[in-house]
């Protein structure tokens, strides 16, 4: 927002500004009272007024206020005129405000633009020597913010070029500040796009280019950085017959050199990073931890020689329930004060079915360092060497939690000195090279004892010790049952120490399982599950057979066929006797062994054994009914929700679509489990495929999209075996939609085709018009006109047909994407009109901007820009509010597409650079390909040829590992640039 667009024009107090007046140089002159615009007259009175303001209230005599209007050629009756605008300006503003004094003038205010920016920057500046970036970067954000359009815009005279021209120097100086700040805090992708927009409106200025090729460097991306040194030296031969600035070529040779420190953003972190920089992410430890002496002082002293040369791994092993993860939170609690830069903690879930993706953990540690979404590569090994690097120079304790195998943690290992890792597993990690390895055996009876005082009492255990003695042993002395055992006793005050003995010598409660191996663990569970009301054992059995990574209280209650209250009174039942945890509120999850235990009971005690069948299928029934409606409420008048598999269990009701958008991707991964899990279930097979399909948002926006492929391919599998052709060919479907999204055209085309046969032998009339659309969509994109516009043909009628007027609209935008490739623009402008119109009527937000889309390309092709612009912009924003990253990311494209027809080329590189940022990691090789070749264009208008050239390559080999016909244009414009 510019300094006049709503009247604030300094920050001064109304002491400073008499009347209520404020005053506005950046941009066009202006003045305000109250917040309400007050005349300033013809330009040259207003010359005259911002010649007074900008002098910062010392006065002005008549002959330099002459000058500053006219120079040395002013007119005869110049003094006449001078008086006459003082007095007219000092009618309009206030006698207080411009006075008279020593034959001048003078204005009496600090209540300006100007102040404002300068109170601003001299803020940021104390700010950032404080270590305090990310405030100093809003400072001059602020700043920045006063700048309204040209300085003293339409105002005459030398004094006022002069101004113009200094104002317009301090904004790039706070500018290239406040893109420092950026660089400094890591925000380097970010910061590409602007710079090289920016670069292009100032080609000659070094310290731009400088900060693009920072930018660029620390974003992976070297040999731009050099192409665009080249570029510069380059540019300044021809412009200026100078060589670059020393410290542009300093920074080129620590480029070429690979410079490990250029590619660290700071030294510290601002102090509002400070939580994020430097982790504190230990669990808290047990208040009553007990015994383990030997161990603590055994991996504390090994610890400790992580603060000198060498990089300490300490892996702990040992049965379920021995304590591992006890002692290991307690001794990196001991030991914090040699790891002053943070403590990093996981749960690898190893003991479970789906133990934790190295990848995944990766991400969540490189942001607990400080590292911004945008700069976490999507490989593991990407990861896991930007997290070493990360890591280089720190001194952080990693404590890996619940590790599956070696094979797991190794790239979660710091690997450099001064850092450490303690990790616990339930193997023992003999090829882990380096470790060193704790087995970790029960507690001693003396230990046991006392760990079992000091949570029950000394009082209650003194006069029953014999009692006590036979509880720890019964058992097995492991920590777990113990402290299960114990609390549960605490919380009883009317039982005493030989009740709770008593009922543990009942091997029907304590089984044989207690003595040996994991069945100790499930031995200890029995005990707290031997203890629940039936209702709650009901609950605990039941909802360990879900196999999300936790669970809504909704989705429990549909679990459970009970009312929400009933519910979460259960669940909460459930975390006070610590066979729950409670995630976050309204969400519950299973540690993975206790999970594995509430199924045992299930499988063992759930009478009729069918209602786990039934539990499961309520569940999957309210994801279904759910996900209908949020489909619904985004995409009014698709006829698909009608044609879904029928459900019993009622879902969720939603009033808007930001709420139904909320809900979907908070469920995702409970989601998409549950579908894995039914399709393993004849009777739920039809129903999973069809919420898949119903969630496509999933893949569309690039959200869970690996899962969602891979859930899909598992479905399709699971129907082929089952002899389900309707539950195979909707599954299909949903491949063929994420083949076409993640740009795998040939893929998505053949099960296109495959699922088009299948719809037609079981008479799927709304798959068949589905399949229809993508099929021309392949063919579109494969330049296979006449096939696109036979299938987008029949896909309208199908669609009409069926009654789907939203597919109709969808198959007529697509259509005219097809007529405008075979060079029919009138046809093409004339059906996107008609679908965008279509989905207008119905209300459908989402789909409405496809139509926008298609709409915007049609007229770009046809020479409207303007409009084009309106309509891709419209688009765009409804794709950035639904959380669809591709289309946003496609919308930015087709913008940088038409500011190329429109030759603005800096705002196409921007644009362009801004795609590539959010298209990162979805949207497949070959939209990649696009959007480089579109930067490259825009790059090589502005002079960045270097630039050019190396994103031009990366298309070409892009484009020559898919075969596609693109790589003809690349190379033509790639020709030019090699003979060079």
């Amino acid at each position: 927002m510019g300094a006049g667009a709503d009247g604030r024009a300094g920050t001064g107090t109304d002491g400073d500004a008499p009347g209520g007046l404020r005053f506005g140089v950046l941009g066009p002159v202006r003045a305000w009272r109250d917040g309400e615009p007050v005349p300033t007259g013809s330009p040259q009175q207003r010359a005259l007024l911002a010649a007074l303001l900008l002098r910062g209230g010392r006065t002005a005599t008549a002959h330099e206020l002459i000058d500053a209007l006219w120079g040395e050629e002013p007119p005869s009756q110049a003094l006449a005129a001078v008086r006459t605008y003082a007095s007219r300006l000092r009618k309009a503003l206030d006698p207080k405000v411009l006075v008279s004094e020593s034959g001048g003038y003078a204005l009496r205010t600090t209540a300006l633009d100007v102040t404002a920016a300068q109170e601003l920057a001299a803020e940021a500046e104390k700010l950032r020597a404080a270590g305090d970036r990310a405030a100093a970067r809003e400072r001059l954000a602020e700043a920045l913010d006063l700048w309204d359009g040209e300085v003293l815009a339409s105002v005459p005279g030398p004094y006022a070029e002069t101004q113009r021209t200094r104002l317009e120097e301090w904004r790039l100086t706070l500018l290239e500040t406040r893109l420092d700040i950026d660089l400094e805090v890591g925000a380097h992708a970010e910061a590409v796009s602007e710079l090289t927009a920016l670069t292009a409106a100032h080609p000659l200025r070094e310290r731009l280019r400088e900060l693009l090729m920072l930018a660029l460097y620390r974003s992976g991306r070297q040999a731009e950085a050099l192409a665009v040194y080249a570029d510069t030296r380059r540019l300044l031969a021809d412009e200026l017959g100078v060589d670059p600035t020393p410290e542009l070529s300093r920074l080129q040779q620590r480029i070429l050199q690979a410079d490990a420190e250029l590619a660290r953003p700071v030294e510290e972190p601002a102090p509002a990073a400070k939580a994020v920089a430097r982790p504190a992410q230990l669990p808290a430890t047990v208040p009553d931890f007990t015994g383990r002496a030997a161990f603590v002082r055994e991996l504390g002293a090994r610890l400790a020689t992580a603060e000198g040369h060498v990089m300490a791994v300490s892996a702990l092993a040992g049965i379920g329930g021995v304590g591992k993860t006890t002692l290991a939170v307690h001794v990196a609690h001991e030991a914090r004060p040699h790891f002053p830069d943070g403590q990093l903690y996981v749960d690898l879930q190893g003991a479970g079915s789906r133990a934790a993706a190295p990848e995944t953990v990766l991400g969540s540690f490189l942001r607990a360092l400080g590292t911004p979404d945008s700069a976490i590569p999507d490989s593991l090994d990407d990861r896991a060497a930007l997290y070493r690097s990360t890591l280089d120079g720190r001194r952080v304790l990693v404590l890996l939690d619940n590790a599956r195998d070696a094979a797991q943690i190794r790239p979660l290992l710091p690997g450099t000195a001064g850092c450490a890792a303690l990790v616990t597993s339930r193997i023992r990690m003999v090829d882990l090279a380096g470790a060193h390895l704790v087995d970790l055996d029960v507690m001693s009876p003396e230990e046991a004892l006392q760990l079992f005082t000091r949570i029950v009492g000394e009082e209650r255990v003194q006069s029953e010790r014999e009692a006590a003695l036979d509880v720890v042993a019964a058992c097995g002395f492991l920590p777990l049952a113990i402290r299960i055992a114990a609390s549960r006793l605490a919380a009883r005050r009317t039982w005493t120490v030989s009740v709770l003995a008593a009922k543990l010598a009942d091997e029907r409660r304590r089984l044989d399982e207690l003595q040996a191996g994991d069945l100790a663990v499930k031995a200890t569970f029995e005990l707290g599950y031997g203890q629940l009301e039936p209702a709650q054992a009901r609950a605990f059995r039941l909802l360990g057979l879900a196999d999300g990574p936790d669970i809504s209280l909704a989705a429990a209650a549909a679990v459970l066929d009970l009312p929400l209250r009933d519910t979460e009174d259960l669940l909460e039942a459930l975390v006070d006797t610590s066979l729950l945890e409670s995630a976050a509120p309204g969400r519950y999850r299973f540690h993975d062994l206790v999970r594995l235990y509430a199924r045992a009971c299930a499988d063992r005690d759930e009478q009729p054994p069918s209602e786990k069948e039934a539990a499961l299928s309520r569940l999957l029934d309210f994801y279904l009914s759910t996900a209908a409606r949020v489909y619904a409420i985004e995409r009014p008048g698709d006829r698909l929700v009608d044609h879904l598999e029928p459900t019993s269990y009622e879902g969720l009701a939603f009033t808007d679509r930001h709420e139904a958008q909320d809900w979907l991707y908070a469920e995702a991964n409970c989601l998409l489990a549950t579908v894995r899990q039914a399709a393993a279930t004849p009777g739920t097979l039809r129903r999973a495929v069809d919420l898949l399909w119903a969630s496509l948002d999933l893949a569309e926006s690039g959200a869970n999209s690996r899962e969602y492929e891979a859930v899909a391919a598992v479905l399709r599998g699971a129907a082929n075996g089952a002899g389900d052709v309707r539950a195979e060919g909707r599954a299909a479907n949903t491949l063929a939609y994420v083949h076409h999204y993640q740009g795998r055209f040939d893929q998505a085309g053949r099960e296109a085709e495959e699922v088009a046969r299948m719809a037609r032998s079981v008479d799927d009339p709304l798959l068949v018009c589905w399949a229809l659309n993508v099929i021309g969509a392949i063919a579109l994109y494969q330049g296979r006109h006449e096939d696109g516009d036979k299938y987008f043909t029949l896909a309208i009628t199908a669609f009409r047909a069926a009654g789907d007027r939203a597919g109709e609209a969808s198959a007529l935008c697509n259509l005219s994407r097809l007529r405008l490739a075979a060079g029919r623009q009138d046809d093409a402008v004339r059906m996107a009109q008609q679908g965008s119109d279509m989905y207008d009527d119905m209300g459908h937000a989402l789909k409405g901007a496809n139509g926008r889309y298609a709409l915007g390309l049609a007229l770009t092709e046809s020479g409207q820009l303007t409009a084009a612009v309106e309509r891709l912009r419209e688009a765009l924003d409804v794709f950035v509010d639904s959380r669809q990253r591709l289309w946003e990311g496609m919308t930015l494209f087709r913008i940088a597409e038409v500011d190329m027809k429109a030759r603005r080329y800096g705002a196409a590189a921007a644009g362009a650079e801004k795609a590539l940022t959010v298209l990162r990691g979805i949207g497949g090789d070959w939209r990649r390909g696009n959007v480089l070749t579109v930067l490259g264009r825009a790059l090589h208008a502005i002079g960045q040829s270097g630039r050019a050239q190396i994103c031009w390559q990366e298309a070409l080999n892009i484009y020559e590992e898919l075969s596609a016909p693109e790589a003809t244009e690349v190379r033509r414009l790639l020709a030019p640039l090699a003979a060079a």
